[in-house]
């Protein structure tokens, strides 16, 4: 009799340990090859990049997969590469990619000693003539800057502050927003930028801006993504179609490219 519950036993172990590998077999199938067929942003050569930071994360597989692309799995300003979508409302400028020293952006304006985008610049106006109409002023009062003058005023503030917390507000010279035209900084006439969160031009903004394109480029609670703290004054140009849906799905641009423009 004992050796028959011993049998029995065995096979009931057997069959649990099958049961459970199955399971596990089951999922791992799912997490590492359905992405393949479900998102087309999925690379089959970084398959085990998307799993060690989905598991160091624990995210969800697509999300996992987003942020192994955007380069998040490496240190902020390592294995960069050029910028993308040069000369486009797309283009990509962050701590994974940068312009060249030389590089001038197409279609630069300039307007009251601020050059920037002329797209851009055109949907500002409409956007500038609206919130006039609710007794309120917007104004840009940075745009494009050069890769001299961002050297500079990084440089400047690294003679106070140490680099981890100038890296937090300020971008190196080459993987600046700013170099594109297509980035604004913004007041209200009256506080100074860094204030314009008590504004009622930033409720507005907050409300409105996407509308003419334009994204809140460095979001509050989102600065493990961008490397940025929050900049409730610093805006982007990326086409209204794209900033209706960043806006509605509270995500950061680059989130929105590498899951729609990244090729």
């Amino acid at each position: 009799m004992k050796e028959k519950y011993f049998m029995l036993l065995i096979i009931l172990v057997f069959l649990l340990l099958s049961v459970t590998l199955f399971k596990e077999k089951k999922e791992i199938i799912q997490e590492v090859f359905q992405p393949n067929f479900t998102f087309p942003f999925y690379k089959e050569n970084r398959k085990d990049e998307y799993l060690a930071y989905k598991k160091k994360y624990s995210l969800p597989i697509k999300q996992a997969i987003i942020e192994v692309n955007i380069g998040l799995n490496h240190a902020f300003y390592s294995n960069t590469t050029p910028a993308l979508d040069i000369n486009k409302i797309t283009m990509l400028v962050n701590k994974y990619h940068y312009v060249e020293k030389d590089y001038i952006p197409d279609n630069l304006i300039e307007v009251n000693n601020i050059k920037i985008n002329k797209e851009a610049y055109d949907n500002f106006k409409e956007l500038e003539n609206d919130i006039k109409k609710e007794g309120l002023n917007i104004r840009i009062i940075s745009a494009y800057r050069s890769f001299n003058y961002q050297d500079n005023l990084y440089n400047n503030y690294l003679k106070r502050e140490k680099q981890s917390i100038v890296d937090t507000y300020s971008a190196r010279a080459g993987y600046s927003e700013h170099h594109t035209g297509l980035a604004i900084d913004v007041d209200n006439t009256i506080l100074d930028f860094n204030k314009f969160y008590l504004t009622k031009e930033f409720i507005w903004m907050n409300k409105n801006a996407h509308k003419y394109g334009f994204i809140l480029r460095y979001p509050k609670d989102k600065e493990r993504i961008t490397g940025y703290s929050y900049e409730p004054w610093h805006y982007r140009y990326v086409g209204r179609e794209i900033a209706q849906y960043i806006k509605k799905h509270n995500i950061t641009y680059e989130e929105y490219y590498y899951e729609f423009l990244d090729k």
